[in-house]
């Protein structure tokens, strides 16, 4: 069944996972794409502020966005993103974290110039095992409107 713009009223959409982290993983994406000694280095990471390996904050949007589309932009009349509105690191993100994604609708409105399809902003928070919230994404997609809607 195909998810349409009236399927995401405004509220408490699910949640998503969990999605282990491993420090192999960590490492990994931090040697491709963000090589900072925290993210590399277990000695480095413990003298810098996150007192411990961390993984990046990009890697931890990465995985936000893989366990949304897992949950439910797959199988959405997705038509893509205008962009992000926020993001926001709150704690890091460790080897062995288990995660799980909460996704709320904030707003979801019609496109005043294209009606066929709907807005949905969507606040996703990631929480590690613990429940304690790692990230923080606010964005909206678009999608389209269920047949016969318009």
């Amino acid at each position: 069944m195909t998810l349409t713009f009236e399927d995401f009223p405004p509220g408490r959409f699910g949640t998503f996972g969990p999605r282990h982290v491993t420090r192999d993983e960590i490492l990994a994406f931090a040697a491709e794409f963000d090589p900072q000694p925290m993210h590399l280095d277990e000695e480095a990471a413990a003298k810098s502020m996150l007192r411990g390996l961390s993984g990046s904050g990009w890697h931890l949007c990465s995985l936000m966005m893989r366990m949304m589309a897992d949950g439910f932009i797959t199988r959405a009349a997705s038509l893509g993103s205008p962009g992000v509105d926020e993001v926001r690191w709150l704690s890091p993100l460790r080897p062995g974290d288990d995660l799980t994604l909460d996704v709320d609708v904030l707003e979801a409105r019609t496109s005043k110039s294209r009606p066929e399809l709907g807005i949905v902003k969507f606040k996703c928070t990631v929480r590690n095992a613990q429940g304690q919230a790692l990230g923080e994404m606010t964005s909206p997609i678009l999608i389209k409107r269920r047949e016969g809607a318009i």
